[in-house]
């Protein structure tokens, strides 16, 4: 009873292989179809050829031959000194091909009067190809069955001669070793017809199975994507669109599977950024609320307030994450200062950079052009970007320090860069520094979605964040935007 499950699953791929609905099927129906009315055409073709060139040589023959009897018979009917009627008697009774063609002498009733093989035929059987020839005085032609199901063929010829009883000649023809041959070599026509078909059949049922085969393995491997198991690889057997194929949904695994695993990362990432700042508001909350002391209560509520506020800025990276995410996210455009911008961020991170023994040195141009922008999505990349230096570059036993520049960095464009001397990026991890989820380092807290909000802020204002980095060594932030010149409109 136990092996009954695994028969069942062993049958099913081959009835589902060959059902209706399959590949196979439909080919094997349609082209097998088609080559066979194409072949049978080609046999019916070269049949009626064959057939038709052994019926000519075999009229061609008779005709011949007759013609040579008629020939002598005319000068027999011209020499006074031969008997007409013993002659056509003696020709006929003597005939040389009596084993293959039966030579007949028809008198001017119609009626065969002597025959090469001995045998009168009966009256009754009618002669096409004698009223055919007696009618156009030329060679007449017949082929038909006797009433023995015999397959014959016959050619009459009109002789005349003065005093005579005869008005024509007849040889007839068994066709039955002529139909033979021609069945056999039908057969053969028929056989070599079919040959083609077989390898035919093979090669394209091989074909499908080619295209199927590995159809059935995207099939498989997508069902399990479905399910959430992106471990499955399709095995690429070909370079040609099938193996393309394979090749481009195993590469939206490795996609798919890397951004599960960043999406899993990212939840635990948050979880852990939620917990902390609740658990540092709970602790404060419940310890104010215990002791009457006003100076733990003030350190309580600074505590409160910071860890609101960068409660607050996670949930505003998450719901913009999501307006991205639905295309909901928009700028409100303005003619703005740019610097004016940039020195509010610097501005708020100043005393947090003292804090965390991290010195920041701007280096502020007299004027730079102005642009279309929005100042607060603007302003949040700044602060992001700033935000991030701190944090990847402060350590208790270290100092550390942020170079901020801004710069027009031609007629069109303006660039503002921040460069930190943190623990940098490893060169496998900054292709991916951008992608939404990623954190190379995760020692630090953050969301892992900031800085792709960022860059797709300034891309939106169709400019361009370029992050270049060393480890151990640091990091530096290019970002690009475009002068009031140059912006046309920013959607």
């Amino acid at each position: 009873m136990s092996f009954k499950p695994v028969f069942k699953l062993n049958r099913q791929p081959a009835r589902k292989r060959f059902s209706k609905d399959s590949l196979l099927y439909r080919w094997i129906l349609n082209n097998f179809a088609i080559l066979t009315l194409i072949m049978f055409v080609i046999a019916s073709i070269l049949i009626y050829g064959v057939q038709s060139y052994f019926y000519s040589s075999t009229q061609q023959y008779l005709t011949g031959k007759l013609q040579t009897i008629t020939s002598v018979l005319s000068k027999y009917s011209t020499d006074t000194t031969k008997n007409f009627s013993s002659e056509v008697r003696n020709m006929v009774e003597t005939f040389a091909d009596k084993d293959k063609i039966e030579l007949m002498a028809i008198n001017t009733k119609g009626k065969v009067v002597i025959t090469s093989s001995g045998f009168s035929p009966d009256d009754s059987i009618t002669m096409n190809d004698y009223d055919d020839a007696m009618e156009k005085n030329s060679f007449g032609v017949w082929r038909g069955r006797l009433e023995n199901n015999e397959k014959i063929m016959a050619v009459s010829f009109p002789v005349s001669s003065k005093n005579s009883d005869y008005s024509a000649m007849r040889v007839v023809v068994s066709m039955s070793e002529i139909d033979s041959i021609i069945s056999a070599l039908s057969l053969l026509i028929i056989f070599a017809c079919s040959l083609p078909l077989m390898p035919l059949i093979y090669s394209g049922r091989y074909f499908v199975g080619s295209i199927v085969r590995p159809v059935q393995k995207v099939n498989s491997a997508t069902k399990k994507f479905a399910m959430g198991n992106f471990t499955e690889r399709i095995p690429i057997e070909s370079n040609d669109e099938i193996g393309q194929l394979c090749e481009s949904i195993n590469h939206m695994a490795d996609e798919l599977a890397t951004a599960e695993a960043m999406k899993n990362e990212f939840i635990s990432s948050v979880s852990h950024e939620l917990r902390t700042p609740l658990t540092a508001i709970k602790g404060w909350a419940e310890t104010i609320n215990a002791e009457n002391d006003e100076e733990t209560t003030r350190k309580g509520i600074r505590v409160i307030v910071s860890e609101t506020e960068r409660l607050s800025q996670m949930v505003e990276e998450l719901l913009d994450f999501s307006r991205i995410q639905n295309g909901k996210f928009t700028l409100q455009i303005s003619k703005i200062d740019i610097l004016a911008e940039l020195e509010d961020a610097i501005l708020i991170y100043t005393e947090k950079a003292k804090h965390e023994n991290t010195t920041i040195s701007y280096n502020s141009p007299e004027m730079l052009p102005f642009i279309f922008g929005d100042k607060n999505r603007l302003r949040q990349v700044f602060i992001n970007i700033i935000d991030n230096a701190i944090k990847y570059s402060a350590g208790p036993d270290r100092e550390s320090h942020i170079e901020i520049n801004a710069s027009q960095l031609n007629e069109d464009h303006l660039c503002i860069t921040v460069k930190d001397n943190g623990c940098g990026i490893k060169a496998a991890d900054l292709p991916k520094i951008k992608t939404k989820f990623f954190k190379a380092n995760h020692t630090k807290r953050g969301s892992g979605i900031g800085l792709a909000v960022a860059d797709e802020i300034i891309t939106m204002h169709h400019g361009s964040l370029n992050i270049t980095s060393e480890e151990n060594v640091g990091t530096t932030v290019e970002i690009i935007l475009p002068t009031e010149a140059s912006a046309k409109y920013i959607n």
